[in-house]
């Protein structure tokens, strides 16, 4: 069925000194088509892991990635990946990078060159489109990775902390942009935050992830992102389910990294 299915993930690496770490145990999701996921949890439990195997940078230990029926294997245009830092060509206008995916593809102007143009339109730089990257401030630099990553078209799009590095006013501009974009195109999203607010805004649904070894905590299905979609950020922040779930959250999240101090110290 289309979608993508995460199968009993787990993921091992072996150390030199011949022991290993246990980054990840038996992690199995379901996501349907367009749905929008965030994924939140202490330093350590393997979030960046999960993606990077999901994304095809890491093939895991154990279990298999499922896209649409099929063996999701190694990196794919299926698959669209938006780092913390755009990872961007500097050299390059904001348009040649928008286009960098489809003109590698071999396709011609007229086949992607009104697709990047409503691209622009929509993440508002439509007059910077002859700007060099350089040029532009962070936040912009963003919406060129948002757009050259939707450019490609693929079917899931993974943000690894992709609002990280962006002053909290452009953060929150962002996260409105990232739910309409979610709405407007109906992609499946996994996002990947150390902010519980972020977590909770750009998430109908949210996994708490816990360390040694990473695996799913608990999972929240939430109505902030739809209620967030072309509205005040900040009002939906003031919705007392809100402020519960951050409460919950932030306490089981405070638990998990007291514990693992308690074992660090423990074994020094």
């Amino acid at each position: 069925m289309p979608g993508l299915q995460i199968q009993n993930i787990s993921m091992r690496f072996d150390l030199p000194n011949g022991g290993h770490v246990q980054a990840l145990q038996d992690v199995s999701l379901d996501l349907k088509q367009g749905e929008l996921m965030s994924v939140l949890g202490p330093s350590g439990c393997g979030k960046t892991t999960l993606l990077n195997i999901v994304a095809g940078f890491l093939a895991p230990t154990e279990g298999a990635i499922v896209l649409n029926d099929h063996p999701a294997i190694g990196p794919d245009a299926e698959r669209g990946m938006v780092f913390q830092q755009g990872a961007l060509f500097e050299w390059m206008s904001v348009r040649e990078n928008v286009s960098f995916g489809p003109r590698m593809a071999g396709k011609s102007v007229k086949d992607w060159g009104d697709n990047v143009n409503h691209l622009l339109d929509v993440v508002g730089l439509q007059d910077f489109k002859d700007k060099m990257v350089y040029e532009l401030s962070g936040g912009m630099q963003q919406r060129v990775a948002l757009a050259r990553c939707l450019a490609n078209d693929p079917d899931v799009i993974l943000m690894d902390e992709p609002l990280g590095a962006l002053d909290a006013l452009t953060r929150e501009k962002m996260q409105g942009l990232v739910l309409k974009l979610w709405k407007e195109t109906g992609k499946t999203i996994i996002l990947i935050t150390h902010s519980v607010e972020e977590a909770l805004l750009l998430g109908e649904r949210l996994v708490v992830m816990a360390p040694r070894p990473g695996r799913i905590h608990k999972e929240y299905r939430l109505p902030f992102a739809d209620m967030g979609v072309g509205k005040d950020l900040r009002e939906v922040k003031k919705e007392p389910e809100f402020g519960e779930r951050r409460e919950e959250i932030l306490s089981m999240i405070w638990d998990m990294e007291e514990e693992i101090m308690g074992r660090t110290e423990e074994s020094a």
